[in-house]
């Protein structure tokens, strides 16, 4: 979330800043981005896909970014870079900066005595901060936040309202929880003894490295015996759950409602499907893509894209479909035993 930036910078100041090739007026200036389809004047759009050309031809944007195939796509003031929707992001951030924190600690916090509290951190109404816990400098803690005993906060990390962190979890630096993240409540650990089941004491952590985002409502499991690791600049989308004992490998991304369960190991560089599931105690290589809606049961050992959902159809095909896939492995059997029929009656006729 950002403050909403009003200040207008030209064309020549965000070039100097993030580089590219200025084509047209370099004094052009820009307040905000926007969507191609409903730029205004004072905003710069993008265009990342030839499929909006269209869009390009008749907006009202005051300035764009394209790339250098489309450098000579329009007569609009523009940057010219190789990858328009990453430098997008960076202008968007350039003007649309975080709110800085209000520092200070709000009259219905409760900060437990022993607690180190940086400077310039903001704590919101009702939160309560654990013996000694540390909050970094410049984070802002916001309403309603807990954070347990002995539990770390990087600088610079921003922490939305309703935020729990339970006791002993370090957070790194800069690091983005977004509202209702939980870090460090049990993983399922239980035994079957007899007739019952048997809580297994979850005694690890959960270390989260620098730069990660989290998205509002996950939640990640605390370890059984070792930690549960989220390496840096990883980035989770809403709803997402992690289990014990899961190491989640440098700047991969993980879609809404994706659930990785106990002990397995994602790699760097990955790129997880919404509604996707890894069972437990696997482990995915470094730069794996696996599409929305896969079911992971068996360990992947090389790069590459992998898919394991069906697409849509008329819900009278797919009902016909699946009636057939039921009589799979039969009909497998069969088409081996005419093979074997066929070679028997090729042998006999040489």
């Amino acid at each position: 979330m950002t403050g909403g930036g009003a200040k207008a910078y030209t064309l020549a100041e965000i070039v100097a800043r993030f580089g590219g090739e200025i084509l047209g007026d370099p004094r052009t200036c820009v307040a905000q981005i926007a969507t191609l389809e409903r730029a205004r004047p004072d905003t710069i759009a993008f265009l990342a896909n030839q499929r909006y050309l269209q869009q390009l031809k008749a907006t009202r944007a005051g300035a764009v970014i394209v790339g250098p195939a489309m450098r000579d796509a329009t007569a609009l003031p523009r940057i010219v870079c190789d990858n328009p929707y990453a430098y997008f992001a960076r202008v968007s951030g350039f003007i649309n900066p975080p709110r800085p924190p209000v520092p200070g600690a709000h009259q219905t916090a409760v900060v437990d005595d022993s607690a180190e509290v940086g400077g310039n951190v903001q704590v919101g109404p009702f939160v309560v901060i654990g013996r000694n816990a540390r909050i970094g400098a410049g984070s802002v803690i916001g309403a309603g936040c807990v954070v347990g005993e002995r539990s770390v906060v990087g600088p610079d990390a921003r922490l939305y309202g309703n935020v729990t962190i339970y006791d002993d979890c370090v957070i790194g630096d800069r690091v983005i929880l977004h509202s209702g993240v939980v870090i460090g409540a049990d993983g399922f650990g239980i035994a079957m003894d007899a007739d019952r089941w048997i809580k297994v004491p979850q005694i690890g952590r959960v270390v989260i490295g620098d730069d990660v985002e989290i998205g509002a409502n996950t939640t990640v499991d605390r370890g059984a015996i070792d930690d549960t690791v989220i390496e840096d600049g990883v980035k989770l989308d809403n709803q997402v759950q992690i289990a014990h004992n899961v190491r989640i490998g440098a700047h991969t991304a993980i879609a809404g409602c994706a659930g990785i369960a106990g002990s397995s190991r994602v790699g760097r560089y990955c790129r997880i499907g919404g509604a996707s599931g890894i069972a437990g105690h696997l482990t995915i290589t470094d730069n794996v893509e696996i599409s929305a809606h896969t079911l992971i049961t068996k360990s992947i050992e090389k790069p590459g894209t992998y898919t394991g959902a069906y697409p849509f159809e008329a819900n009278r095909d797919w009902r016909h479909n699946a009636a057939q896939l039921r009589h799979l492995a039969e009909l497998a059997e069969r088409v081996r035993a005419l093979e074997k029929q066929l070679a028997a009656q090729k042998r006999s006729r040489s």
